[in-house]
């Protein structure tokens, strides 16, 4: 008997109850959006339509699914049966959803499932106390091709600069006695001198009306001069204006895009045209630990060694930190290690420093143009090259970096004559001046303790884990959830949504890993039952075999 299907008859609507899977990801996002501690601030102006945790329900399931635009989510609510479950039934418009996507709200609850994701992954023992660092570059929503750059802002503003030497000077050849009792004509006060220009404008005009039966008329003359020369300051004085403002927008960078200010060009993986074009994107920078994003932060900065020290300040006061924090050899530097254990007194550092694997070389050990190589007494600390030329210590000298970090070396000058008073040729360089060497003791203690911890074996083996951590998470993102691009501007709004495809790519990972965990507990109890069936089949087996035997020696 077939079911009497017919969608054109009259019917009653009835809602329909529905539950998700315990396994299903709705279920865990469902249940940590209700656990956040979040507070509506918000009184006064018309009522909300929709409750922000619904609509953040629904973001979050949409990410997961790699619908990142407003109106791919607003269809998911509308067709999904998970996404109408965890919105019950209601369906935003997709201007509801973009505005709470960039909201303050949006980012405070994401701050709070953070906390709640730390919390629910703690007590149920899913982290340890390693945590995995690495950072990765995702483009911004700017054109490729808006780069200011500030070298030549600087450049062109020089250049402004020499124009606005030229007219001043041009102005006050004629003009010399309208402006000898004037205010100082410059570069940063031109808006005075145009307004100068306007007022002698303004007099030659009622000179002119005064003489206009006058032909030709000189006062005509002058005026047309003043008025090229005020079009040109005015020009000048909005270039000027314009690099000022660019050079604000600049900061410590050395470029941004046209399009979103705080996009910075960096090199990325993905470069389809293989020319190493540079395109405006952020520097993305997470903290893992058994493949979940225990917190992140986005930098202007290309590299990530300036990146370690603010993001471990921010694991700080988040108390994300544990026991071991491990990065790659690119987080390698004197000032990230000297922060390290000058003020992180409860955690190790696992970081390798960029020349680690080639100074085990033998070709590098063999080098006798490295000055650790070298014969080194430290009772009278000096060196001897290969050549024998002794380097006796001479002072103390700090270098300064452009980023106002400090190096403390140790400067060994050569003995220039033996001990009979002559000269030692290879005492002197190319030029014939005398050698010097600088060594840097305090980067040379931070190597050899790296060294030790990286090659023990709890560290070899923490080490070992952060391919298999921290790389997964970027590869989800990116290849199985396509979020290679933001689909907003600025900082503030790219760091909310950046949050919400985090958040969302761990609860798919808890999701999975929960199921997987009663998956195998089904198979552990079901193996348990096969395992008592078998024992008791053989043990039937063989008394029924040695029964058999007794009787026939008994026959």
């Amino acid at each position: 008997m077939f079911n009497n299907y017919n969608i054109n008859q009259t019917s009653l609507n009835m809602a329909i109850e529905f539950i998700p899977e315990k396994d299903h990801e709705a279920y865990y996002i469902n249940e940590l959006v209700e656990s956040i501690e979040f507070h509506d601030s918000y009184e006064t102006g018309r009522p909300r339509e929709y409750d922000l945790r619904a609509v953040l329900k629904l973001v979050l399931f949409s990410y997961l699914r790699g619908r990142y635009t407003c109106r791919q989510i607003e269809r998911e609510a509308r067709e999904n049966i998970y996404a109408r479950w965890l919105t019950q039934e209601h369906v935003p418009s997709y201007r509801t959803i973009a505005r709470f996507i960039v909201s303050d709200e949006a980012m405070e609850m994401i701050q709070s499932s953070f906390e709640s994701m730390r919390s629910f992954l703690v007590e149920h023992n899913l982290i340890d106390d390693c945590v995995f660092i690495d950072g990765t570059k995702i483009l911004a929503n700017a054109n490729k091709y808006s780069f200011v750059w500030k070298k030549k802002i600087i450049h062109y503003d020089d250049l402004n600069r020499e124009k606005a030497e030229v007219i001043l000077n041009e102005i006050k050849e004629v003009e010399t006695t309208a402006f000898s009792e004037s205010l100082p004509m410059d570069y940063d006060n031109l808006d005075l001198t145009i307004a100068k220009l306007e007022e002698r404008i303004e007099q030659l005009d009622l000179k002119v009306e005064e003489t206009k039966k006058i032909s030709p008329n000189p006062a005509k003359r002058v005026r047309r001069i003043m008025k090229s020369k005020l079009n040109k300051t005015k020009h000048i004085s909005e270039k000027h204006d314009k690099y000022s403002e660019d050079m604000k927008i600049f900061g410590e960078r050395n470029s941004f895009s046209k399009t979103d200010h705080d996009a910075t060009f960096m090199r990325v993986k993905e470069d389809p045209m293989q020319n190493g074009q540079l395109k405006p994107g952020y520097n993305l920078q997470i903290a893992t630990s058994n493949q979940f994003t225990l917190d992140y932060d986005l930098f202007w900065n290309p590299t990530d060694t300036r990146t370690l020290i603010p993001f471990l300040k921010t694991l700080e006061t988040h108390r994300v930190l544990g026991r071991f924090i491990v990065a790659d050899a690119g987080y390698g530097s004197e000032s990230n290690y000297r922060y390290i254990e000058d003020e992180l007194l409860d955690q190790t550092s696992l970081i390798p420093y960029g020349t680690m694997l080639k100074e085990n070389s033998r070709k590098w050990k063999s080098d006798e143009k490295k000055v650790l190589n070298w014969d080194y007494h430290d009772i009278d600390d000096y060196y001897i090259d290969p050549n024998g030329v002794r380097f006796n210590f001479l002072r103390v000298t700090i270098r300064t970096d452009k980023y106002k970090f400090k190096r403390q070396f140790r400067c060994y000058k050569a003995e220039s004559k033996d001990e009979n008073q002559e000269i030692i040729d290879a005492a002197f360089n190319k030029s014939g001046g005398v050698r010097y060497i600088y060594i840097n003791s305090e980067w040379e203690y931070f190597k050899a303790h790296e060294r030790e911890k990286l090659y023990g074996k709890v560290g070899a083996k923490i080490y070992a884990q952060r391919k298999i951590d921290v790389e997964p998470v970027f590869g989800h993102l990116k290849a199985y959830l396509h979020f290679t691009r933001f689909t907003v501007r600025g900082t503030d709004k790219v760091k909310s949504q950046m949050g919400l495809a985090l958040m969302a790519m761990n609860m798919g990972k808890l999701a999975k890993r929960m199921a997987f965990s009663l998956k195998n507990k089904r198979t552990r109890t079901g193996n348990l039952r096969i395992s008592k069936f078998w024992s008791y089949f053989l043990w039937s087996f063989v008394t029924s075999s040695l029964f058999i035997k007794a009787v026939h020696r008994g026959l």
